[in-house]
């Protein structure tokens, strides 16, 4: 790696997603693991996006990150989650026209700046935490140069938000509950692409910008620690889902 300080700099835009079959609580609340499989419809990123700029030097002392124009912190699990995974996987990059090489030891140590931007309401209920750590991840994943595809990268994008796996992909999708315990196997899966239902519109009506006032892992916390009606919905679901992805599988064939 040069000691030039130069900056390198990756965009990237991802939409946010819409559950059919909704995901609501956790078995495992750090790898964010789900209590059943969900399926979910991608909006149009001409509508609702986030937008993300993640760039690296060796001028810049520490990690940063910037949200509608507004520095965040970094510090919490989510975040740290994601950029661990994703520096354990970061490759050599080489930037000939500017002169610049990466080797992949020194991603370790390089520091990165990210700003981020949601063209629709925050935290409102919109998703933004899918589409914002979908977009984190992907735009990342472009800057380190990693070898993994789309179902690899939204594993990692589940450990910040779990519903940021499905908006890896347009279309249709499918979030794998999975077995294993590191959740290796929790991943999404493309259904059909975007251009399946072309005439398929969804309207959506924003009544309020405000913030919800209780987040979605604090609901799902709730719920699986009080609800007896959460723990029966994850067995029936579970006996009937392969019903429902038959019947849903069979709409997106016609």
């Amino acid at each position: 790696m040069a000691a030039e300080k130069w900056v390198l700099m990756v965009t990237a835009q991802t939409p946010t997603n819409i559950a059919v079959i909704k995901y609501w609580g956790k078995r495992d609340e750090t790898l964010i693991l789900p209590v059943n499989d969900s399926i979910s419809v991608t909006l149009d990123p001409d509508h609702l996006c986030t937008t993300t700029t993640v760039a690296v030097s060796p001028s810049f002392d520490q990690d940063r990150m910037w949200l509608n124009g507004k520095e965040i912190s970094l510090g919490g699990g989510r975040y740290q989650n994601c950029l661990k995974e994703i520096r354990s996987r970061a490759c050599d990059v080489e930037d000939t026209e500017k002169g610049i090489k990466i080797e992949k030891k020194d991603w370790q140590k390089l520091h990165l700046h990210i700003a981020s931007f949601n063209n629709f309401p925050t935290a409102a209920g919109l998703a933004s935490s899918a589409a914002g750590f979908a977009c984190l991840v992907f735009s990342l994943a472009k800057l380190m140069n990693l070898k993994e595809n789309q179902s690899q990268l939204s594993a990692i994008a589940r450990q910040g938000s779990g519903s940021a796996c499905r908006s890896l992909f347009g279309g249709f999708v499918k979030w794998i509950l999975g077995k294993e315990g590191n959740g290796s196997d929790s991943l999404a899966v493309q259904l059909v692409d975007e251009e399946h239902w072309n005439d398929l519109v969804i309207i959506i009506a924003v009544v309020s910008s405000r913030q919800k006032e209780t987040s979605s892992t604090t609901g799902m916390r709730e719920s699986v620690e009080t609800s007896l009606l959460l723990q029966h919905r994850a067995k029936v679901q579970f006996l009937i889902l392969s019903d429902c992805l038959e019947d849903i599988g069979s709409c997106y064939n016609n």
